[in-house]
């Protein structure tokens, strides 16, 4: 199966050139200011796109999915799916996605390092193919402009524990790119630069 990841359009959505596959994912901020709008805006277009899945979940911008969730929920139709610590089984691929992150100013989905994130991460099935989060893990892809070292260690504990085949994420744009450790391939899907520009292409995978 060809799948193509994306990140962090922000609503920029329609100035991204996407390959053709069978499925694309996104793994969050979807919106700016993560109103009701922008996120009709953007699941109009993912919904009208030409791949037989279409799959994402919410980031730290996407206000609207944690503080009127059956609002936001109510704009995605039929041949979209968004995962919220849940999972989805696409072609006999177990696909796990969830939009927490650590907390950082007090975003959407944001929680406390240590045991209060944990809790999110212990959750995720021993089984998955494909690991959706909008944070990174710890020390891979997760570098900011400052150097700053700023990924979740407790996903990290537990990728280390399950190692799925591929956990995409975002958040961090800077960041970009794929990277192999051990069995799991690891992709920061972040198609807009620190700027906020449209700067990075989607990546491109077969699984």
């Amino acid at each position: 199966m060809q799948i193509v990841f994306i990140s962090d359009t922000h609503g920029r959505h329609e100035q991204v050139q996407l390959p053709d596959a069978d499925m694309i994912i996104h793994a969050g901020d979807i919106t700016s200011r993560g109103t009701l709008t922008e996120a009709k805006y953007f699941i109009d277009w993912f919904a009208a796109l030409p791949y037989q899945y279409k799959i994402f979940v919410a980031g730290n911008h996407d206000f609207c999915f944690e503080k009127t969730p059956s609002l936001a929920q109510q704009l995605i139709p039929e041949n979209c799916i968004y995962l919220e610590d849940s999972e989805v089984v696409v072609e006999g691929l177990r696909i796990w996605g969830s939009p927490i992150s650590p907390f950082f100013h007090n975003w959407a989905f944001n929680r406390q390092r240590g045991e209060e994130i944990k809790q999110y991460w212990d959750k995720i099935p021993a089984a998955v193919d494909i690991l959706i989060t909008h944070t990174p893990p710890h020390n891979i892809l997760d570098k900011t402009v400052d150097n700053e070292i700023v990924g979740c260690e407790e996903l990290m504990k537990k990728i280390a524990v399950d190692a799925p085949k591929v956990h995409v994420f975002g958040h961090i744009h800077e960041a970009y790119g794929t990277v192999q450790v051990g069995n799991t391939t690891f992709i920061n899907a972040s198609v807009l630069d620190v700027r906020y520009k449209v700067k990075n292409p989607p990546i491109l995978i077969s699984l």
